[in-house]
Protein backbone atom coordinates (compact mmCIF):
# COMPACT_ATOMS: atom_id res chain seq x y z
CA UNK A 1 0.00 0.00 0.00
CA UNK A 2 1.31 2.99 -0.89
CA UNK A 3 1.17 6.59 1.26
CA UNK A 4 0.09 9.43 -0.70
CA UNK A 5 0.51 13.17 1.05
CA UNK A 6 -1.19 15.82 -0.32
CA UNK A 7 0.68 19.08 -0.44
CA UNK A 8 -2.08 21.18 -2.13
CA UNK A 9 -5.79 21.10 -3.78
CA UNK A 10 -4.25 20.07 -7.24
CA UNK A 11 -2.48 17.03 -6.20
CA UNK A 12 -5.48 15.92 -3.93
CA UNK A 13 -6.99 15.07 -7.16
CA UNK A 14 -3.90 12.56 -7.37
CA UNK A 15 -5.54 10.74 -3.69
CA UNK A 16 -8.08 9.38 -5.54
CA UNK A 17 -6.17 7.14 -7.37
CA UNK A 18 -6.87 5.02 -3.99
CA UNK A 19 -10.90 4.76 -4.97
CA UNK A 20 -11.41 1.59 -2.31
CA UNK A 21 -14.60 1.95 -0.02
CA UNK A 22 -13.77 3.58 3.20
CA UNK A 23 -15.05 6.17 5.73
CA UNK A 24 -11.65 6.70 7.08
CA UNK A 25 -10.21 7.81 4.27
CA UNK A 26 -8.38 11.85 4.77
CA UNK A 27 -7.72 13.83 1.90
CA UNK A 28 -3.92 15.57 3.51
CA UNK A 29 -2.77 11.86 4.62
CA UNK A 30 -3.86 8.75 2.52
CA UNK A 31 -3.30 5.81 4.73
CA UNK A 32 -6.41 3.75 5.59
CA UNK A 33 -5.61 -0.15 5.54
CA UNK A 34 -8.58 -1.07 3.83
CA UNK A 35 -8.60 0.87 0.77
CA UNK A 36 -7.83 -1.07 -2.50
CA UNK A 37 -4.61 -0.15 -3.94
CA UNK A 38 -4.92 1.79 -7.71
CA UNK A 39 -3.42 -0.96 -9.35
CA UNK A 40 -5.50 -3.87 -8.28
CA UNK A 41 -8.94 -1.75 -8.04
CA UNK A 42 -9.98 -3.49 -11.21
CA UNK A 43 -8.81 -6.59 -11.15
CA UNK A 44 -11.92 -8.47 -9.94
CA UNK A 45 -15.66 -7.59 -10.23
CA UNK A 46 -15.89 -7.43 -6.76
CA UNK A 47 -13.46 -4.99 -5.99
CA UNK A 48 -14.84 -2.73 -9.33
CA UNK A 49 -18.64 -2.70 -7.14
CA UNK A 50 -16.84 -1.55 -4.47
CA UNK A 51 -14.43 1.55 -6.26
CA UNK A 52 -17.88 2.56 -7.51
CA UNK A 53 -19.62 2.34 -3.97
CA UNK A 54 -16.48 4.46 -2.74
CA UNK A 55 -17.67 7.28 -5.26
CA UNK A 56 -21.32 6.87 -3.61
CA UNK A 57 -19.43 7.40 -0.12
CA UNK A 58 -17.33 10.25 -1.55
CA UNK A 59 -20.51 11.86 -2.40
CA UNK A 60 -22.24 11.55 1.08
CA UNK A 61 -18.98 12.49 3.01
CA UNK A 62 -16.59 14.93 1.20
CA UNK A 63 -13.97 17.08 2.02
CA UNK A 64 -14.80 20.25 4.57
CA UNK A 65 -12.21 22.42 6.23
CA UNK A 66 -9.31 19.78 5.90
CA UNK A 67 -11.23 16.78 6.83
CA UNK A 68 -13.43 13.99 5.31
CA UNK A 69 -16.96 15.03 7.32
CA UNK A 70 -19.79 16.49 7.29
CA UNK A 71 -22.31 15.46 4.18
CA UNK A 72 -20.26 17.26 1.40
CA UNK A 73 -21.57 17.21 -1.26
CA UNK A 74 -24.09 15.19 -1.27
CA UNK A 75 -24.86 13.94 2.40
CA UNK A 76 -26.50 16.96 3.68
CA UNK A 77 -24.77 19.58 2.60
CA UNK A 78 -26.44 20.14 -0.79
CA UNK A 79 -29.79 21.04 1.12
CA UNK A 80 -28.26 23.12 3.86
CA UNK A 81 -26.26 25.07 1.33
CA UNK A 82 -29.06 25.34 -1.01
CA UNK A 83 -31.59 26.11 1.44
CA UNK A 84 -29.55 28.81 3.56
CA UNK A 85 -28.88 30.94 0.28
CA UNK A 86 -32.21 31.20 -0.31
CA UNK A 87 -34.94 33.13 2.69
CA UNK A 88 -37.48 30.25 3.61
CA UNK A 89 -35.11 28.09 5.82
CA UNK A 90 -33.85 30.21 8.73
CA UNK A 91 -30.77 30.14 10.15
CA UNK A 92 -30.83 30.34 13.80
CA UNK A 93 -27.17 30.35 15.02
CA UNK A 94 -23.68 31.16 13.68
CA UNK A 95 -23.22 27.76 12.52
CA UNK A 96 -24.50 28.69 8.54
CA UNK A 97 -24.48 32.62 8.91
CA UNK A 98 -21.52 33.06 6.34
CA UNK A 99 -23.82 30.94 3.81
CA UNK A 100 -26.92 33.12 4.99
CA UNK A 101 -26.22 36.57 5.09
CA UNK A 102 -23.86 36.08 1.98
CA UNK A 103 -20.60 37.25 3.41
CA UNK A 104 -18.62 34.16 2.02
CA UNK A 105 -15.08 34.78 0.89
CA UNK A 106 -12.50 32.99 -1.42
CA UNK A 107 -11.36 31.48 1.84
CA UNK A 108 -14.92 30.61 3.55
CA UNK A 109 -15.08 26.99 4.49
CA UNK A 110 -18.75 26.56 3.28
CA UNK A 111 -18.41 27.35 -0.43
CA UNK A 112 -14.29 25.96 -0.45
CA UNK A 113 -15.87 22.37 1.03
CA UNK A 114 -18.22 22.43 -1.97
CA UNK A 115 -15.79 23.23 -4.69
CA UNK A 116 -13.18 20.53 -3.27
CA UNK A 117 -15.56 17.58 -2.37
CA UNK A 118 -17.41 17.78 -5.82
CA UNK A 119 -14.29 17.65 -7.80
CA UNK A 120 -13.11 14.90 -5.82
CA UNK A 121 -15.60 13.66 -5.97
CA UNK A 122 -15.58 13.61 -9.97
CA UNK A 123 -11.90 13.19 -10.25
CA UNK A 124 -12.63 9.30 -8.60
CA UNK A 125 -15.66 8.48 -11.10
CA UNK A 126 -13.30 9.50 -13.60
CA UNK A 127 -10.49 7.07 -12.76
CA UNK A 128 -13.10 4.46 -12.64
CA UNK A 129 -14.68 5.56 -15.78
CA UNK A 130 -11.17 5.22 -17.47
CA UNK A 131 -10.75 1.72 -16.33
CA UNK A 132 -14.43 -0.09 -17.42
CA UNK A 133 -13.42 -0.76 -21.32
CA UNK A 134 -10.35 -2.93 -20.31
CA UNK A 135 -12.30 -4.25 -17.45
CA UNK A 136 -14.77 -5.21 -19.59
CA UNK A 137 -12.09 -6.56 -22.62
CA UNK A 138 -10.31 -8.47 -20.47
CA UNK A 139 -13.04 -9.88 -19.14
CA UNK A 140 -13.46 -8.58 -15.79
CA UNK A 141 -16.75 -7.50 -16.06
CA UNK A 142 -19.53 -8.56 -18.61
CA UNK A 143 -20.47 -5.67 -20.90
CA UNK A 144 -23.68 -5.48 -19.32
CA UNK A 145 -22.51 -4.96 -16.40
CA UNK A 146 -19.59 -2.36 -17.76
CA UNK A 147 -22.21 -0.19 -18.99
CA UNK A 148 -24.42 -0.41 -15.92
CA UNK A 149 -21.25 1.43 -14.09
CA UNK A 150 -21.04 3.72 -17.33
CA UNK A 151 -24.02 5.09 -16.43
CA UNK A 152 -24.24 4.91 -13.08
CA UNK A 153 -21.05 7.18 -13.23
CA UNK A 154 -22.10 9.31 -15.83
CA UNK A 155 -25.30 10.58 -14.13
CA UNK A 156 -23.07 11.29 -10.84
CA UNK A 157 -20.63 13.63 -13.05
CA UNK A 158 -23.58 15.35 -14.09
CA UNK A 159 -24.73 15.44 -11.28
CA UNK A 160 -21.91 17.16 -9.67
CA UNK A 161 -21.28 19.54 -12.74
CA UNK A 162 -24.36 21.08 -12.16
CA UNK A 163 -24.25 21.72 -8.31
CA UNK A 164 -21.13 23.53 -9.32
CA UNK A 165 -22.75 25.48 -11.68
CA UNK A 166 -25.63 26.82 -10.01
CA UNK A 167 -23.30 28.09 -7.02
CA UNK A 168 -19.73 28.91 -8.99
CA UNK A 169 -21.39 30.21 -12.13
CA UNK A 170 -24.26 32.77 -13.50
CA UNK A 171 -27.46 30.84 -14.52
CA UNK A 172 -28.07 29.77 -18.23
CA UNK A 173 -30.90 31.72 -18.36
CA UNK A 174 -29.23 35.06 -18.57
CA UNK A 175 -26.13 34.76 -20.76
CA UNK A 176 -25.06 31.21 -21.46
CA UNK A 177 -21.72 32.97 -22.80
CA UNK A 178 -20.55 33.65 -19.03
CA UNK A 179 -17.86 31.79 -17.57
CA UNK A 180 -18.34 28.28 -16.29
CA UNK A 181 -16.27 26.23 -14.02
CA UNK A 182 -13.94 23.30 -15.31
CA UNK A 183 -15.87 19.78 -16.71
CA UNK A 184 -13.65 17.40 -15.88
CA UNK A 185 -13.89 14.59 -18.18
CA UNK A 186 -10.47 12.15 -17.32
CA UNK A 187 -9.48 10.62 -14.06
CA UNK A 188 -5.90 12.37 -12.32
CA UNK A 189 -4.61 9.29 -10.50
CA UNK A 190 -0.29 10.14 -11.56
CA UNK A 191 0.98 13.42 -10.52
CA UNK A 192 2.40 13.87 -13.96
CA UNK A 193 -1.57 13.96 -15.38
CA UNK A 194 -1.67 16.96 -13.24
CA UNK A 195 -1.41 19.98 -15.39
CA UNK A 196 -3.70 18.67 -17.92
CA UNK A 197 -6.28 18.65 -15.17
CA UNK A 198 -5.41 22.36 -14.39
CA UNK A 199 -4.97 23.36 -18.28
CA UNK A 200 -9.00 22.60 -18.13
CA UNK A 201 -10.47 26.07 -18.03
CA UNK A 202 -14.11 27.23 -16.77
CA UNK A 203 -15.29 27.11 -20.35
CA UNK A 204 -18.80 28.69 -20.95
CA UNK A 205 -21.80 27.81 -19.18
CA UNK A 206 -23.23 27.02 -22.29
CA UNK A 207 -20.26 24.16 -23.24
CA UNK A 208 -20.89 23.27 -19.58
CA UNK A 209 -24.68 22.30 -19.87
CA UNK A 210 -23.82 21.09 -23.51
CA UNK A 211 -21.98 18.77 -21.45
CA UNK A 212 -23.99 17.54 -18.77
CA UNK A 213 -26.64 16.33 -21.75
CA UNK A 214 -23.92 14.73 -23.57
CA UNK A 215 -23.27 12.43 -20.16
CA UNK A 216 -27.02 12.06 -19.57
CA UNK A 217 -28.12 11.18 -23.01
CA UNK A 218 -24.32 8.17 -22.56
CA UNK A 219 -26.34 7.06 -19.46
CA UNK A 220 -29.85 7.22 -20.66
CA UNK A 221 -28.47 4.48 -23.06
CA UNK A 222 -26.39 2.20 -20.40
CA UNK A 223 -28.23 2.22 -17.68
CA UNK A 224 -31.43 -0.36 -16.36
CA UNK A 225 -34.08 1.17 -14.19
CA UNK A 226 -33.75 0.66 -10.34
CA UNK A 227 -34.05 1.13 -6.87
CA UNK A 228 -33.88 4.60 -5.64
CA UNK A 229 -30.74 4.33 -3.82
CA UNK A 230 -28.24 3.89 -6.81
CA UNK A 231 -28.09 6.02 -9.88
CA UNK A 232 -30.88 4.00 -12.47
CA UNK A 233 -32.44 5.03 -15.59
CA UNK A 234 -35.21 7.46 -14.23
CA UNK A 235 -32.71 9.59 -11.84
CA UNK A 236 -30.99 10.14 -15.77
CA UNK A 237 -33.80 11.67 -16.96
CA UNK A 238 -35.01 13.34 -13.79
CA UNK A 239 -31.88 15.32 -14.14
CA UNK A 240 -32.33 15.95 -17.70
CA UNK A 241 -35.96 17.13 -16.76
CA UNK A 242 -34.11 19.64 -14.22
CA UNK A 243 -31.14 20.87 -16.38
CA UNK A 244 -33.33 21.48 -19.02
CA UNK A 245 -35.66 23.34 -16.89
CA UNK A 246 -32.71 25.64 -16.33
CA UNK A 247 -31.85 25.91 -19.77
CA UNK A 248 -35.59 27.31 -20.48
CA UNK A 249 -35.50 24.03 -22.90
CA UNK A 250 -39.50 23.84 -22.18
CA UNK A 251 -40.19 21.07 -24.96
CA UNK A 252 -37.24 19.01 -23.74
CA UNK A 253 -38.34 19.26 -19.89
CA UNK A 254 -41.84 18.00 -21.32
CA UNK A 255 -40.18 15.37 -23.66
CA UNK A 256 -38.35 14.23 -20.05
CA UNK A 257 -41.57 14.07 -17.96
CA UNK A 258 -43.33 12.34 -20.77
CA UNK A 259 -40.59 9.41 -20.22
CA UNK A 260 -41.18 9.30 -16.43
CA UNK A 261 -44.94 9.32 -16.43
CA UNK A 262 -44.68 6.08 -18.56
CA UNK A 263 -42.60 4.51 -15.86
CA UNK A 264 -43.22 3.36 -12.58
CA UNK A 265 -43.18 7.07 -10.94
CA UNK A 266 -46.21 8.64 -9.26
CA UNK A 267 -46.91 11.05 -6.90
CA UNK A 268 -47.78 9.80 -3.26
CA UNK A 269 -51.48 10.56 -2.32
CA UNK A 270 -49.79 11.59 0.96
CA UNK A 271 -46.79 14.15 0.66
CA UNK A 272 -45.37 13.17 3.85
CA UNK A 273 -44.58 9.28 2.34
CA UNK A 274 -41.02 10.02 0.40
CA UNK A 275 -39.59 10.87 3.62
CA UNK A 276 -40.56 7.47 5.41
CA UNK A 277 -37.73 4.93 4.66
CA UNK A 278 -37.11 6.76 1.49
CA UNK A 279 -38.53 4.00 -0.46
CA UNK A 280 -42.26 5.06 -2.83
CA UNK A 281 -43.11 5.87 -5.78
CA UNK A 282 -42.03 9.54 -5.66
CA UNK A 283 -38.81 8.73 -4.64
CA UNK A 284 -36.44 8.92 -8.00
CA UNK A 285 -32.84 9.01 -6.58
CA UNK A 286 -31.33 9.52 -3.20
CA UNK A 287 -28.23 9.42 -1.31
CA UNK A 288 -28.07 7.06 1.23
CA UNK A 289 -27.09 7.53 4.99
CA UNK A 290 -26.16 4.55 7.68
CA UNK A 291 -26.13 4.11 11.50
CA UNK A 292 -22.30 3.00 10.65
CA UNK A 293 -21.79 5.81 7.69
CA UNK A 294 -23.49 9.47 8.23
CA UNK A 295 -22.32 12.77 7.86
CA UNK A 296 -22.19 12.86 12.16
CA UNK A 297 -24.16 15.63 13.69
CA UNK A 298 -22.38 18.81 12.27
CA UNK A 299 -23.62 17.44 8.90
CA UNK A 300 -26.56 15.21 8.71
CA UNK A 301 -30.44 16.81 7.66
CA UNK A 302 -32.28 15.58 10.96
CA UNK A 303 -29.08 17.00 13.40
CA UNK A 304 -29.41 20.18 11.32
CA UNK A 305 -32.93 20.60 10.79
CA UNK A 306 -34.89 18.96 13.93
CA UNK A 307 -36.93 20.33 16.97
CA UNK A 308 -34.21 20.70 19.61
CA UNK A 309 -36.77 19.41 21.85
CA UNK A 310 -37.02 16.23 20.14
CA UNK A 311 -33.18 15.89 20.92
CA UNK A 312 -31.74 17.34 17.36
CA UNK A 313 -29.25 20.58 17.26
CA UNK A 314 -31.82 22.63 15.73
CA UNK A 315 -29.48 24.88 13.84
CA UNK A 316 -31.89 25.64 11.20
CA UNK A 317 -35.72 25.99 11.17
CA UNK A 318 -38.63 27.10 8.43
CA UNK A 319 -38.36 30.84 8.07
CA UNK A 320 -41.26 32.70 9.40
CA UNK A 321 -41.28 34.39 5.72
CA UNK A 322 -42.67 31.42 4.45
CA UNK A 323 -44.83 30.13 7.65
CA UNK A 324 -47.12 33.24 6.99
CA UNK A 325 -46.90 33.47 3.43
CA UNK A 326 -50.65 33.66 2.38
CA UNK A 327 -50.32 31.28 -0.16
CA UNK A 328 -49.19 28.27 1.97
CA UNK A 329 -52.86 27.47 3.73
CA UNK A 330 -53.42 26.11 7.14
CA UNK A 331 -55.12 23.24 6.12
CA UNK A 332 -52.33 21.81 3.96
CA UNK A 333 -50.76 18.84 5.37
CA UNK A 334 -47.25 19.33 4.52
CA UNK A 335 -47.38 22.07 7.49
CA UNK A 336 -49.63 19.94 9.45
CA UNK A 337 -48.06 16.85 9.51
CA UNK A 338 -43.90 17.48 8.21
CA UNK A 339 -43.81 20.28 10.78
CA UNK A 340 -43.07 20.34 14.88
CA UNK A 341 -42.90 23.51 16.73
CA UNK A 342 -40.75 24.59 19.94
CA UNK A 343 -41.06 28.24 21.76
CA UNK A 344 -38.43 29.67 19.50
CA UNK A 345 -39.96 28.51 16.19
CA UNK A 346 -41.20 26.14 13.88
CA UNK A 347 -38.93 23.10 12.79
CA UNK A 348 -39.25 20.69 9.64
CA UNK A 349 -40.00 16.80 10.73
CA UNK A 350 -38.97 15.59 6.74
CA UNK A 351 -35.73 14.07 8.71
CA UNK A 352 -36.77 12.57 11.94
CA UNK A 353 -33.82 10.06 13.46
CA UNK A 354 -31.31 12.69 15.38
CA UNK A 355 -29.75 9.61 16.91
CA UNK A 356 -28.47 8.07 13.97
CA UNK A 357 -29.15 10.26 11.27
CA UNK A 358 -30.37 7.84 9.08
CA UNK A 359 -32.31 9.45 6.65
CA UNK A 360 -31.73 9.57 3.25
CA UNK A 361 -30.73 12.89 1.63
CA UNK A 362 -33.54 12.96 -1.21
CA UNK A 363 -31.63 14.21 -4.48
CA UNK A 364 -34.83 13.89 -6.88
CA UNK A 365 -38.38 13.35 -6.54
CA UNK A 366 -41.17 12.43 -9.04
CA UNK A 367 -43.05 16.01 -7.49
CA UNK A 368 -40.21 18.03 -9.37
CA UNK A 369 -40.82 16.45 -12.43
CA UNK A 370 -44.55 17.47 -12.53
CA UNK A 371 -43.57 20.83 -11.50
CA UNK A 372 -41.17 21.19 -13.58
CA UNK A 373 -43.53 20.39 -16.43
CA UNK A 374 -46.04 22.33 -15.36
CA UNK A 375 -44.08 25.16 -15.43
CA UNK A 376 -43.40 24.24 -19.25
CA UNK A 377 -46.92 24.07 -20.03
CA UNK A 378 -47.24 27.55 -18.76
CA UNK A 379 -44.21 28.88 -20.74
CA UNK A 380 -45.72 27.27 -23.85
CA UNK A 381 -49.02 28.73 -23.44
CA UNK A 382 -50.95 25.56 -22.27
CA UNK A 383 -52.37 26.66 -19.01
CA UNK A 384 -54.85 24.45 -18.50
CA UNK A 385 -52.18 21.15 -18.55
CA UNK A 386 -49.78 23.79 -16.78
CA UNK A 387 -52.68 23.60 -13.58
CA UNK A 388 -53.80 20.10 -13.74
CA UNK A 389 -50.11 19.45 -12.98
CA UNK A 390 -49.91 21.89 -10.16
CA UNK A 391 -53.16 20.87 -8.81
CA UNK A 392 -51.81 17.72 -9.07
CA UNK A 393 -49.05 18.48 -6.76
CA UNK A 394 -51.11 20.70 -4.59
CA UNK A 395 -54.47 19.08 -3.69
CA UNK A 396 -53.34 16.30 -2.73
CA UNK A 397 -52.17 18.36 0.31
CA UNK A 398 -55.17 19.79 0.97
CA UNK A 399 -58.34 18.68 2.16
CA UNK A 400 -61.49 18.43 -0.41
CA UNK A 401 -63.30 21.43 1.12
CA UNK A 402 -60.06 23.83 -0.12
CA UNK A 403 -60.75 24.40 -3.91
CA UNK A 404 -58.55 23.46 -6.47
CA UNK A 405 -56.80 26.24 -8.87
CA UNK A 406 -58.32 27.09 -11.94
CA UNK A 407 -57.21 28.70 -15.28
CA UNK A 408 -59.67 31.77 -14.84
CA UNK A 409 -58.81 32.00 -11.16
CA UNK A 410 -55.16 32.28 -11.36
CA UNK A 411 -55.13 34.46 -14.30
CA UNK A 412 -51.73 36.01 -15.03
CA UNK A 413 -50.64 33.96 -11.46
CA UNK A 414 -50.16 30.95 -13.24
CA UNK A 415 -46.32 30.88 -13.11
CA UNK A 416 -45.94 32.71 -9.63
CA UNK A 417 -48.65 29.65 -8.26
CA UNK A 418 -45.90 27.03 -9.53
CA UNK A 419 -42.89 28.88 -7.90
CA UNK A 420 -45.09 29.35 -4.79
CA UNK A 421 -45.73 25.46 -4.75
CA UNK A 422 -41.69 24.71 -5.27
CA UNK A 423 -41.00 26.47 -2.56
CA UNK A 424 -43.54 24.26 -0.48
CA UNK A 425 -43.32 20.96 -1.79
CA UNK A 426 -39.32 21.04 -1.74
CA UNK A 427 -38.69 22.93 1.63
CA UNK A 428 -35.86 21.86 3.59
CA UNK A 429 -35.12 20.19 0.65
CA UNK A 430 -32.56 22.42 -0.57
CA UNK A 431 -33.99 23.28 -3.89
CA UNK A 432 -35.01 27.02 -3.20
CA UNK A 433 -31.69 27.87 -4.69
CA UNK A 434 -31.20 26.77 -7.80
CA UNK A 435 -34.92 28.49 -8.33
CA UNK A 436 -33.86 31.58 -7.17
CA UNK A 437 -30.33 31.42 -9.63
CA UNK A 438 -32.51 30.44 -12.53
CA UNK A 439 -35.30 33.03 -12.23
CA UNK A 440 -33.22 36.15 -11.26
CA UNK A 441 -31.15 34.85 -14.64
CA UNK A 442 -34.16 35.15 -16.65
CA UNK A 443 -35.37 38.72 -14.84
CA UNK A 444 -38.24 37.06 -12.89
CA UNK A 445 -36.69 37.28 -9.90
CA UNK A 446 -34.33 40.40 -8.45
CA UNK A 447 -31.69 38.54 -6.88
CA UNK A 448 -32.03 36.78 -3.18
CA UNK A 449 -34.80 38.22 -1.32
CA UNK A 450 -34.90 39.73 1.79
CA UNK A 451 -35.14 37.19 4.70
CA UNK A 452 -35.68 37.22 8.51
CA UNK A 453 -32.97 39.04 10.23
CA UNK A 454 -30.35 35.99 11.31
CA UNK A 455 -30.34 34.74 15.09
CA UNK A 456 -33.47 37.17 15.83
CA UNK A 457 -36.42 34.88 15.20
CA UNK A 458 -36.25 33.85 19.09
CA UNK A 459 -39.73 32.93 20.00
CA UNK A 460 -42.63 31.58 18.34
CA UNK A 461 -44.63 34.88 18.29
CA UNK A 462 -42.80 35.44 14.61
CA UNK A 463 -44.52 33.06 13.23
CA UNK A 464 -47.88 33.95 14.63
CA UNK A 465 -47.56 37.59 13.67
CA UNK A 466 -47.53 39.01 17.42
CA UNK A 467 -44.01 40.17 16.81
CA UNK A 468 -42.91 41.65 13.38
CA UNK A 469 -40.38 39.65 11.27
CA UNK A 470 -37.45 42.20 11.20
CA UNK A 471 -35.55 41.84 7.60
CA UNK A 472 -32.42 41.67 5.80
CA UNK A 473 -29.47 40.11 3.63
CA UNK A 474 -30.96 40.32 0.10
CA UNK A 475 -28.70 40.07 -2.45
CA UNK A 476 -29.27 42.11 -5.80
CA UNK A 477 -28.95 39.93 -9.41
CA UNK A 478 -26.38 42.22 -9.91
CA UNK A 479 -23.95 42.25 -7.32
CA UNK A 480 -20.68 40.37 -7.69
CA UNK A 481 -21.79 38.54 -4.62
CA UNK A 482 -24.80 36.76 -5.86
CA UNK A 483 -22.57 34.03 -7.00
CA UNK A 484 -19.42 32.09 -4.73
CA UNK A 485 -16.37 32.98 -5.32
CA UNK A 486 -13.30 30.47 -6.82
CA UNK A 487 -11.36 29.03 -3.52
CA UNK A 488 -8.32 30.90 -2.84
CA UNK A 489 -6.27 28.01 -2.96
CA UNK A 490 -7.56 26.43 -5.88
CA UNK A 491 -6.78 29.80 -8.03
CA UNK A 492 -3.13 29.64 -5.96
CA UNK A 493 -1.99 25.96 -6.44
CA UNK A 494 -3.00 25.78 -10.49
CA UNK A 495 0.72 27.05 -11.52
CA UNK A 496 -0.05 25.61 -15.61
CA UNK A 497 -3.09 27.63 -16.43
CA UNK A 498 -4.98 29.57 -13.22
CA UNK A 499 -8.66 29.61 -14.26
CA UNK A 500 -10.26 33.09 -13.72
CA UNK A 501 -11.88 34.03 -9.96
CA UNK A 502 -15.61 35.15 -10.18
CA UNK A 503 -15.62 39.69 -10.45
CA UNK A 504 -15.70 41.23 -7.44
CA UNK A 505 -13.59 38.45 -5.38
Amino acid sequence: MKKITIKNIKLALVAAALVGFSSSCDVTDLTPANLIPDDEAFTTAARIESTVLGVYESAQRGYYGGAVQRGYPFGAANVEQGDLRGEDMYNDQLFYEITYVGSYNPNSANNNGMWISLYRMINRLNIILGNLDEAVSSGVLTTEQGNGYKGELLFLRALAHHELLVHFARPYSDDPNALGVPYRTFGVDDVTKVPEAEAVGRGTVGADYTQLLTDLDQAEGLIAAGGAFRANKGAVIALKSRIKLHMEDWTGVLAEYEKLKAMTYALTPNPVTPFRGGTSSDNIFSFVNSAEANPGVNGALPSMYGNPDLGARGLVKISPVIWTAAFWKETDARRVAMTTKSATGVFTDKYTDATTYTDPNVILRYAEVVLNASEAYARTGKMAEAVVLLNSVRSRALPASEAEYTVSGLGDGILEAIWNERRIEFLAEGRRWPDIHRLSGSGEMEGVPSKASSRSITSIDFYTGAKPIPMDHSIAYSSTTFIWPIPLTELQTNSTAPIEQNPGY
